[in-house]
């Protein structure tokens, strides 16, 4: 059974390294056609319909670019589209939401003290709230609001806010913002499913049939690619966030969420009319430091942190290794090698909150984290960084023999 354990673990790295490709995949080709598009110029000579043209040189070549605002004459003998980026970077993220979230429930979905729910509700209350994101926002593009597009903004960056300080009253303070990625990835992802590819096929569809493309299908598609423009570094801070407590796992980490969304409109208007040779607008990195100080302050005032508190009763799978013979000299491995890092108030000099928010202090925290401590200081020597507080093969193999006859024991 234990080497469960280890398979999962290797699937979670497969899939979080897919995960990594094809994000960087459609970030790479959705921040190339934005700059594309805003530096597009008019010149006289242009075919009829088209837009503007744009010159660029990389890797040895020159490229000539031209754009139609609706569609040219007659359709290109090929034609290269740019939709499985986006499918695949949510496929592979839900894949990995699946592996580290549903399958580790107990331990990084539910926080007992914040809501006590077993691990089939919490899994039903994330899927829920991923479709009723896109229900919700899709409606709201197609209301009378959809015509304002700077006003639905602001409608929407409110309902974010709504849902950033939601998922901290369901879930772990690391799962609430993995979930709020989730959220707006979803929405993201589904822009491109649901909207932007169908309307640029019915546009193909009306040019093979000779038809006069309506130019509505543009002007739609467009204002969800401006949505998913500002959106994007905000889903990649809060996909990176589970690495750093500071951000996740404090009372306002809610504020915090919503002022990163704040720093992703203001860094991305600065590369926008960039590129759109409209200036260079520096105030915006001015207000995006001011904002990320802001957010430093607000994760080092409060004293406590309130993410993932120790359950006020340990749960069957944990109490199972607290009744391991093997128990108490693992215990006191731990407590030896690893506590001084891994604590409430950390001795280790340099360190000033727990690595990852993880303490091993008690019983119930120990056996909460068994898993990880097999992986990463049993089966692995990735902890103690560097063996840095000595730990013998003695004490690895103590490790590794409690973790697996708690499993097989079972």
């Amino acid at each position: 059974m234990y080497e469960y354990a280890i398979a999962w673990e290797w699937l979670s790295f497969a899939v979080r390294w897919l995960h990594v490709i094809t994000a960087i995949a459609w970030i790479g080709s959705s921040f190339y056609f934005i700059a594309l598009d805003l530096g597009l110029v008019k010149r006289p000579g242009l075919p009829v319909g088209a837009y503007g043209e744009e010159w660029q040189v990389h890797g040895g070549g020159f490229y000539h670019i031209q754009k139609y605002l609706v569609a040219p004459a007659s359709m290109p003998e090929h034609l290269t589209w740019f939709k499985w980026e986006s499918y695949a970077t949510w496929l592979s993220g839900f894949a990995l939401l699946c592996v580290v979230y549903y399958g580790g429930a107990d331990l990084f979905l539910i926080d007992r003290s914040v809501l006590d729910i077993a691990p089939w509700q919490a899994i039903g209350l994330s899927l829920g709230s991923l479709v009723l994101g896109w229900v919700l926002y899709d409606l709201l593009c197609k209301s009378p609001l959809g015509r304002n597009t700077w006003g639905l903004m602001v409608f929407l960056y409110l309902v974010l806010i709504a849902m950033a300080w939601g998922y901290t009253q369901i879930f772990t303070g690391r799962a609430a913002f993995l979930h709020l990625g989730a959220f707006t990835a979803t929405i993201m992802s589904a822009n491109v499913f649901m909207i932007i590819i169908p309307n640029q096929k019915i546009v193909v569809a009306d040019l093979i049939a000779g038809r006069t493309p309506d130019p509505k299908y543009g002007v739609i598609a467009k204002q969800r690619s401006l949505h998913n423009n500002y959106l994007t570094l905000p889903v990649i801070f809060f996909m990176l966030s589970n690495h750093y407590p500071l951000a996740f796992a404090t009372e306002f980490n809610w504020i915090i969420a919503a002022l990163v969304f704040l720093m992703g409109v203001t860094i991305r208007h600065w590369f926008n009319t960039t590129h759109a040779r409209n200036g260079e607008p520096t105030w915006t990195w001015l207000v995006t430091l001011l904002l990320f100080i802001l957010i430093m302050w607000l994760s080092t005032v409060p004293k406590v942190l309130t993410g993932e508190n120790e359950q006020a009763a340990l749960s069957q799978r944990q109490q199972s290794f607290v009744d391991n013979a093997h128990f108490e000299a693992a215990r006191d491995v731990v407590q030896s090698r690893c506590s001084m890092c891994h604590a409430a108030e950390p001795v280790w000099e340099g360190i000033t909150r727990a690595p990852k928010d993880v303490k091993l202090e008690t019983d119930g925290e120990i056996a909460a984290h068994a898993r990880e401590i097999y992986l990463q200081a049993g089966r692995s020597h990735a902890m103690p960084p560097g063996n840095i507080t000595e730990i013998s093969a003695e004490e690895r193999k103590m490790l590794v023999a409690w973790f697996e006859t708690s499993v097989e024991s079972r």
